[in-house]
Order: C-alpha cells, then sequence, then structure tokens
C-alpha cells in the first residue's frame, strides 16, 4: 500500500528498525576499519548513538512528525560517540530541524528535511572528508530529491535513497585513497545504509530480526551477594532519569535547568548533570535518597524514564563500571581553569593526573566516551575555562558536540589526536598568566612536533605501506603510516622506532601496555641505547590494552 504521508509514530517504529538493524551489522561495519588494528568500533558507536536517540523517544506517543524527530534528534546528540556517531547524530538533528512544524511529512517535505541533515552534518565537521558518510548522506539526498513529484510515495523516496546510497559507498574508495589501499568501503557510510535499511524495511511492513537490538556490550548477570541484609549503604544509588517538564507546574519552555542542579546539590546529590533538550531534562545523579529526587522532580514534571541501581554493586563488580563516577567523589571546588583529558590504562591515567589533569574519561580505542560522558565531567571540573584533550581522532568531534551543548563554562577542545599529544600538552601546563587564550596557545604549541608510534597485533591480513600484513602480526605505525610488521612485539617495536624521524629529538617516553612483556620492553632498551644514545629514554608502566607499546618522540 503506498505511503503518501509519514506521521511520527511511524517514524519512530521506522527509527527503532533502522537501530536493530544497525545493531544487528554492527560487526559488519566494525570491520570495514582502514587499519588492520584491533580499533575498528565503528558499527558500535554508531548503534549507540541510535539506541540513545531510541531511549529518548520510548514511551513517547505523538502523532506529531516534528516533535518525535525532535526528541529523537537529543537523544541522540546526547548518546554521540566517535566522528561517525557525531555526523549520524548531527544528520537526524538537522532531518528534526528540517521537520519543525510539521506534523505530517510528505515525500517533498522528508527530502526537505534530508537536505537539512545533510547541511548540518557538514557544518559539523571543520573540514569535511569526501568519500566518507558525509558523501553517503548527500548523494542519497540529491539523487532521492532530484526524483520527487507530486505523486512521489514515501516508498519511492526511500527506494531512490537507498539505491543511490549503494551506489555513493561503493565508490567511496575512488574518493579516499586510503581506502582504495586497505580494500575496504568506508564505514560511516555503511552504518548509515544500514540504518536506512531498517527504516524502509520498518516502512513497507517488514520484520527486523527479533534480538537484534541487543545491547552492544553483554549486561553482567547482577551479584547481589556483595550487599546483604546486613551491609550498610556506602556508596548510594546512581540515579538517572528523563523528566518531561509540564507547562501545568512550571514554564516548561523556559525553566532554568541550573534550578534543577542546584536543589539536587542542596539534596546532597554528587556527580550531578542535568542537561535541557528543548522540555526534556536529562538527569543524573549519586544520592542516598533518590526518593526525594523523584518527589523533587515530580513537582516540575513527569517522568519519560528512570533507572536507579545500587552502586555497593557497581563497586564490587570489576566489569562494571560507571562512567559518571567522577576521579574523585565529590564535584571540586570552583577554580579558574581546569582540564579534562581521554584515557585509558591505569599508569596512563595516573600519569596525566599527576601533570596537572582535574579528571579522566575513560576511553580511547573500541571504547569512545559519548557526549554525556564529556558533560559530566564538565560539571565536575566545576571551573571558568576548562580544556579538554581528546588524545583520539574519532573522540574530538564528540568532545565538540558536548563543548555546544555545555553553557556553564568556556569549554576548549584541543585537537590533541594521541596519548603522545596529551602527554606533551600537560608538561607544558601552567595557569600563571590567567589568560585563556595564551593557555590554549600554549597547550597547542607543546603538542607541535610531537610524533606517537604504536605497536598493536593485526586483525587481518593486509596491505598497507607497502607492507604485506598477516593477521596477528605486530604492526606498528604512527598517524596513517604503517612503518613495522613483525612476528614479535620486541620486533616490531624496534623495526617502528628505525622508522621514526629521529632528526633534533631528545626524549623518547616509552609507555608499555598491559601485553608487552618485561623482556620485550628490555629488548627496546638495549635497542634504543645502541642506536639512539643521544635519546633520554623515560619509562611509564602505561597498563593500556591494544597497544603493546606507545612511543612519544620530543
Amino acid at each position: 500500500m503506498a505511503t503518501y504521508e509519514l506521521n511520527g509514530t511511524l517514524f519512530a517504529d521506522m527509527v527503532r528498525g533502522g537501530a536493530q538493524h544497525l545493531r544487528a551489522n554492527a560487526q559488519v561495519v566494525n570491520d570495514l576499519n582502514v587499519f588492520p588494528i584491533p580499533d575498528g568500533d565503528t558499527g558500535d558507536n554508531m548503534s549507540l548513538t541510535m539506541e540513545g536517540g531510541g531511549a529518548a523517544i520510548n514511551g513517547v506517543a505523538s502523532d506529531s512528525i516534528s516533535y518525535i524527530a525532535d526528541k529523537l534528534a537529543g537523544g541522540m546528540l546526547l548518546g554521540a560517540r566517535g566522528n561517525s556517531g557525531v555526523i549520524l547524530s548531527q544528520f537526524f538533528a538537522g532531518i528534526a530541524k528540517g521537520l519543525a512544524d510539521v506534523e505530517k511529512a510528505d515525500a517533498r517535505a522528508l527530502g526537505d528535511a534530508f537536505q537539512s541533515g545533510v547541511k548540518q552534518a557538514y557544518e559539523a565537521v571543520l573540514t569535511p572528508t569526501e568519500g566518507t558518510i558525509l558523501t553517503v548522506a548527500r548523494e542519497a539526498t540529491e539523487y532521492a530529491v532530484a526524483r520527487i513529484t507530486p505523486d512521489t510515495t514515501l516508498e519511492d523516496f526511500f527506494s531512490y535513497f537507498i539505491k543511490e546510497m549503494h551506489n555513493s559507498l561503493q565508490h567511496t574508495p575512488e574518493l579516499l585513497p586510503i581506502l582504495k589501499e586497505s580494500g575496504v568501503i568506508d564505514s560511516g557510510g555503511a552504518g548509515l545504509v544500514y540504518v536506512i535499511e531498517g527504516m524502509n524495511k520498518i516502512l513497507h511492513g517488514e520484520k527486523v530480526a527479533e534480538g537484534d537490538t541487543s545491547a552492544p556490550m553483554v549486561q553482567q548477570a547482577v551479584d547481589t551477594s556483595s550487599f546483604t541484609a546486613d551491609s550498610v549503604m556506602t556508596f548510594g544509588y546512581c540515579t538517572e532519569l528523563l523528566l518531561q517538564l509540564q507547562n501545568s507546574k512550571v514554564d516548561a519552555e523556559h525553566f532554568p535547568v541550573s534550578t534543577i542542579s542546584d536543589a539536587l546539590t542542596a539534596m546532597g546529590g554528587e556527580s550531578i548533570v542535568a542537561v535541557k533538550n528543548g522540555t526534556v531534562v536529562k538527569i543524573h545523579v549519586h544520592t542516598m535518597t533518590p526518593g526525594k529526587v523523584f518527589e523533587y522532580c515530580q513537582q516540575l514534571g513527569e517522568f519519560l524514564t528512570v533507572k536507579v541501581e545500587n552502586m555497593a554493586l557497581q563497586h564490587s563488580e570489576a566489569k562494571v563500571e560507571n562512567r559518571f563516577a567522577p576521579t574523585e567523589p565529590e564535584k571540586q571546588e570552583h577554580k579558574p581553569f581546569g582540564v579534562v583529558a581521554v584515557a585509558t590504562g591505569e599508569g596512563i591515567k595516573e600519569t596525566f593526573l599527576s601533570l596537572g589533569a582535574d579528571y579522566i574519561v575513560e576511553g580511547g580505542q573500541t571504547m569512545n566516551p559519548s557526549s554525556e560522558d564529556f558533560l559530566a565531567a564538565f560539571d565536575l571540573v566545576n571551573a571558568d575555562t576548562v580544556y579538554v584533550l581528546p588524545n583520539n581522532s574519532n573522540i574530538i568531534l564528540t568532545a565538540r558536540q558536548a563543548a555546544g551543548l555545555y553553557d556553564k563554562a568556556d569549554i576548549r577542545v584541543l585537537e590533541s589526536r594521541t596519548v603522545g599529544d596529551g602527554y606533551a600538552a600537560l608538561t607544558m601546563l601552567d595557569f600563571e598568566s590567567g589568560d585563556p587564550d595564551l593557555i590554549e596557545q600554549n597547550l597547542t604549541d607543546a603538542m607541535a612536533g610531537v610524533v606517537t608510534g604504536m605497536v598493536t597485533r593485526s586483525v587481518r591480513d593486509s596491505h598497507l605501506g607497502g607492507l604485506d600484513i598477516a593477521k596477528n602480526d605486530y604492526i606498528g605505525f604512527a598517524g596513517k603510516q604503517m612503518l613495522s610488521d613483525s612476528t614479535t612485539v620486541s620486533g616490531a617495536a624496534c623495526e617502528l622506532l628505525s622508522g621514526l624521524d629521529m632528526t633534533d629529538r631528545e626524549v623518547l617516553i616509552a609507555i608499555c601496555g598491559k601485553e608487552s612483556s618485561a623482556e620485550d620492553m628490555a629488548t627496546v632498551r638495549r635497542y634504543v641505547a645502541e642506536h639512539f644514545p643521544s635519546l633520554e629514554l623515560y619509562e611509564i608502566d602505561g597498563g593500556q590494552d591494544i597497544y603493546h607499546f606507545i612511543f612519544v618522540l620530543e
């Protein structure tokens, strides 16, 4: 049956279908990673982003497509992870903007909204790169919109769109040489294809496979043995909720979200995050009395979703991490300047804190933090100006998106793309001038010229940088340049060092990962002493996953 108008209820169902279809194929998208290293998490990042939007519209009943699109976009912006996740969230945010005040959308209105989505997605990236998800979204939109007539059905529109998405996706290696060299298509573009295909399945009345919406990380069974009838509540409850402000209780549109933060602080709450999107407020708080939180919030509106977890169970279960939990359990004292850094590995985190970082957002390869994680960090640092070190090229966009959502401080996201960049910046951290611009410039200057090389294991056969790499080989690279391939960790590490430009270098920091042995480090130590005797070698037990060694040259 032909569909000429799309209402909010059908749109919400289609989005859920898109999220479900993407989740079912997330590993396929993950495996399209350009480098054969274990950081292919594009599928998971995009799925988490879609599922953040899905959570925001769960239980929301409305036939208004503009209302549903707005709620969806707000949830996706908060849940966005990774570059492709951020771009996907901006695409749907632009769609929501294009559907403002639209109750039901025909093909023309939907096409206009998709054009708005493409425009906003491109604007979210400082230097848009063709051959990526941006290209796939743009070319498919242009193709579909050009074919709209007064008789075009929504089925026609999605048929046009999907046809051109596939064509565009297959063309991405011609636009991005690194894709062609690696023999893959763009992973973000592939993720978008799965989202739209899933939406199209629901439009046609088809089912998306049961069970495909399972969480990206399997929920562990809760071990209740750590909290018994004789236990004393120590950590409190991690309490999260979506609150729909009600005009019958407050002025929903103009209600200041700071009022909620202040009230929760007065109740003794900790790790407080309150973010308003339209008339819905996302709230997170650690409290001993969640009932009081609910009682207060219900004076302002009604709940869309509620989650309460006993943190004693979280603290006792090593596999469960409360990603809102601050390094210090209480909000820090207000100060002029603060630093948020992203890191993983106990040794690296301790090093960053010792160099002056105020708060560590847990994350890195295979574990990109969300916009919401950064918002929590900004709140806890409690400074007038906060400098952010993402330390990973796939996290910078997320940090910037969070900065744009935060209005209680001046958030400055630096382009630190590696752990080495972050380390170099922190070694030059100095707030004495009191000038935010000068401090930012000094941190940026400190990163200039730093070279970071990394050693990890290949997850597939590949040919890159003139090297024939076999699955499970140890490989070394710097930036986008593959420099070494060996059957041993130490072999790959030493070959990597020989391929790095040592001109005018004085210091080498060797950060050892969880899987690098004392023998591996001893081999590296001997190699440096023999081949680069003028270098000062510093060793850090980083404890990081994925990378056996991270080398920082200054």
